[in-house]
């Protein structure tokens, strides 16, 4: 097991993850701080947080919907 840090909206967050993960998991972390950032600030942490998540959860379905225009995700 491993630890990463992923710093999002100007806090620090550890978290655990497999061996040879931690790059993956810094990466998907980077998406979500890139949408808090995108946001502002103005809201607390949870709504931050809560709206990040929507706004990925909406690219995701996006993607989904229309494969052949997926962006690539690294």
């Amino acid at each position: 097991m491993s630890n990463v840090t992923l710093r999002i909206g100007g806090r620090a967050y550890t978290v655990a993850c497999a061996e040879g993960e931690e790059d993956h998991v810094l990466s998907r972390g980077g998406l979500i701080a890139d949408k808090v950032e995108e946001m502002g600030a103005g809201h607390s942490e949870a709504r931050q947080l809560l709206f990040a998540a929507l706004l990925l959860a909406d690219e995701l379905h996006e993607a989904r919907s229309h494969p052949a225009q997926r962006p690539e995700i690294d």
